[in-house]
């Protein structure tokens, strides 16, 4: 499959250049890099410095330079690149990008660096490729790190190019995408290139909530390196030809004496599944690239957009029979959430974010009648869908992302509390829960909740509740909203005393919403099988919700 797609690369990136060359085949290509000591006398015929014949001159040389640019570090190390699984910089924003829409920045551009011999390397566009064009027709900014020019590494006029594109997309309103693939710092150029990270680690945070970030790491990024693409919205990986690391295996085994490979200490297993780093893992840089391109039509294009709406013939008027028999009556029974989900949004259809990390809780892109909408829901199905450090940290940084970029959010309540334990406890779950309810709290977008079964206790709180300033807030009739389940409240209260029939009694009493319904936490109790009609009326209604609040510089979340 690989294979097949970079010959299809080649043919799109020779006709998006206007340029007839086709750099993955033209091994005869020789200009890969051009010396110092290169002059104007070098190509002119002898004795002719007429003005015509200086354009004519000039104009070769850049002819040769814009293919030399082309072809990056070279046919050699392009085949190493390939060999490795791996596309070229070029061949991944052929790839990301709509046909003919990219207008590339600073191609001939080079470095400064004259320390260690680096006057005579000089490669035009000094290891990165960036520029902005289309993702199904809307405009994006992109910069492409390239591993065939100094391993990718990181130099100061590198930072530069990077930076210039950044600046230029909160200019003018749209998201930056990072294809990571780099050895870390130029080491030659010292704390020069370690001034360039930190230029670049400034323009993430001014960009954070302004426009969408999104990082794909699709080789090595190691060192300070990382902590770019950790300050953006999401970060995906390739799995086995990329991975996250602060120090590598060599230092770990100096300093610790653990003996780790590069795949398990920061592979994308490892970070989809135990850190919780990166958002997704994709097969190969070809389904990368095509899924990153799904992932950001969900996206507006700033905070002050609204991402575009996707034509759909799924009538809000549908109603779902099965969700009336979705969720067993058996409070202690599991069942998959995922699927209440799907039958409630447009076509089916959850776009997953961190799917294999702390499934607990589930997040996710989905739409009600084409406009875009963030999904969270407890998973019974995993830890009964109590709420746990993990969780509680995945779904605050998607909240906030999501109130951030004026995308609506839509709860599914099934949680029968904070998991318990000297793990979670000491692990500061007091801490890392309240980021939850801080992100659940600060969100001003529309806010949409449905109970399906057990809301128990603060977590019932926590999790978009009326006393959040919930928007509409309903509860199927399988809904339970109490401080916690009957039989531990009951022995609590009657303290073991007539346990049996007092949690018989406890249970009519408030195993169910309408104690709740009869104070107004919950709007109302509804059939289940009208909820995604119930959604999208309120949805079209709260389309110009305005929340103004009181002045100040920022709020303190509970980092």
């Amino acid at each position: 499959m690989l294979r097949n797609c970079l010959t299809k690369v080649t043919r799109i990136s020779a006709r998006k250049s206007g340029v007839v060359v086709t750099p993955v085949h033209r091994a005869s290509q020789q200009c890969v890099f051009f010396s110092s000591s290169t002059t104007t006398d070098s190509v002119l015929p002898e004795n002719n410095t007429s003005p015509v014949a200086l354009k004519s001159a000039f104009r070769e040389r850049l002819q040769s330079a814009r293919e030399s640019a082309l072809m990056g570090g070279g046919q050699k190390r392009i085949d190493t690149q390939h060999k490795k699984g791996k596309l070229t910089a070029r061949e991944r924003i052929s790839l990301l990008l709509d046909e003919n829409s990219f207008r590339e920045y600073d191609m001939l551009k080079t470095h400064r660096c004259d320390e260690f011999g680096m006057q005579d390397e000089q490669f035009y566009g000094d290891g990165v490729v960036t520029g902005h064009g289309l993702i199904n027709g809307r405009k994006v900014f992109v910069f492409s790190q390239d591993f065939t020019v100094f391993g990718g590494s990181l130099s100061e006029t590198h930072a530069q190019k990077i930076c210039k594109v950044m600046d230029m997309a909160m200019r003018v309103g749209a998201p930056v995408i990072g294809l990571n693939d780099s050895g870390g710092a130029r080491i030659q150029e010292g704390v020069d290139s370690l001034g360039g990270y930190a230029d670049v680690f400034y323009k993430n945070v001014e960009a954070s909530g302004v426009i969408p970030q999104l990082s794909m790491i699709m080789g090595p990024c190691a060192g300070g390196a990382v902590y770019s693409p950790a300050m953006t919205d999401f970060i995906f990986m390739v799995k086995h030809t990329s991975y996250m690391f602060v120090t590598g295996p060599n230092v770990v085994k100096t300093v610790t004496q653990e003996d780790v490979t590069q795949e398990e200490l920061g592979g994308a297993d490892t970070h989809t599944t135990l850190s919780g780093v990166a958002h997704a893992a994709f097969d190969n840089d070809v389904v990368a690239l095509q899924s990153l391109r799904e992932i950001f039509d969900y996206l507006p294009l700033n905070n002050k957009d609204k991402p575009a709406p996707k034509p759909t013939l799924d009538s809000r008027y549908r109603e779902e029979d099965a969700l009336r028999y979705l969720v067993p009556d058996d409070a202690n029974s599991p069942y998959d959430m995922l699927e209440v989900m799907k039958k409630v949004v447009d076509e089916g259809v959850v776009t997953e974010i961190m799917p294999n990390y702390a499934k607990n809780i589930i997040c996710g892109f989905a739409r009600m009648e084409g406009r875009t909408v963030g999904v969270v829901g407890n998973n019974p199905g995993h830890l009964a869908g109590c709420l746990d450090i993990d969780s509680s940290v995945k779904a605050a940084r998607f909240v906030r992302f999501l109130d951030a970029f004026n995308i609506p959010i839509v709860t599914f309540v099934d949680v029968p509390g904070f998991l318990p334990g000297t793990v979670q406890e000491h692990g500061g779950i007091i801490r890392n829960g309240a980021k939850l309810l801080y992100a659940y709290s600060e969100a001003t977008v529309p806010k949409l909740t449905v109970i399906t079964r057990k809301a128990y206790g603060g977590a019932y709180d926590v999790m978009s509740s009326k006393h959040l300033k919930g928007d509409y807030n309903y509860a199927w009739p399988s809904a339970e909203v109490a401080v916690m389940g009957a039989k531990g409240a009951v022995e609590i209260i009657f303290r073991g005393k007539d346990v049996e029939e007092k949690t018989v009694e406890y249970t009519d009493r408030f195993a169910n919403p309408m104690v709740a319904a009869q104070r107004g936490f919950v709007d109302d109790i509804i059939d289940p099988a009208t909820t995604r009609q119930r959604l999208c009326e309120d949805l079209e209604l709260l389309q110009n919700k305005e929340v103004h609040r009181p002045w100040r510089k920022h709020g303190n979340v509970p980092l």
